[in-house]
């Protein structure tokens, strides 16, 4: 998000039982994308207690049932997908399941920043971000 938004937003990333450190897998997903993992670290959104945001985007299914109310009103939406660190297999198994996660993460992203925000009500911009998170067809079968 902080680089396909080109400045016009700044994403947090958090969850509500954070492992303590960022799987290694993912990491590597991240630099083979040409993105920079300086500085990232395992966090709780606890962190974020007081912050108002604009958008909050769940992405896990243990944290859609958990989350919090933000302070705000906040466009809420869950986007769900397969956790790749749950994943079991060979290393290149996990890393084919990083990579696609990453890339249909990318896409809803994607999506998101070619919503026409600014002429949008904000119950239309709820339901636009929201519908980003419905399986598609393929996904379903």
């Amino acid at each position: 998000m902080n680089r396909l938004g080109n400045g016009r937003f700044e994403a947090f990333s958090a969850g509500s039982k954070p492992a303590g450190y960022v799987h290694p897998l993912a990491i590597k997903t991240l630099q083979d994308a040409k993105l920079s993992t300086e500085g990232l670290c395992s966090k709780s959104w606890e962190e974020f207690n007081d912050q108002h945001f604009d958008f909050v985007i769940t992405v896990c299914d243990r944290a859609k049932e958990s989350c919090p109310i933000w302070p705000g009103q906040p466009v809420t939406a869950h986007w769900g997908f397969e956790d790749p660190a749950d994943v079991t297999g060979t290393e290149e198994q996990k890393q084919r399941v990083f990579r696609r996660v990453f890339t249909e993460i990318q896409t809803r992203i994607s999506l998101f920043l070619a919503l026409p925000m600014e002429t949008l009500s904000h119950f239309e911009l709820e339901k636009q971000v929201r519908n980003i998170g419905q399986p598609t067809m393929e996904q379903k079968l």
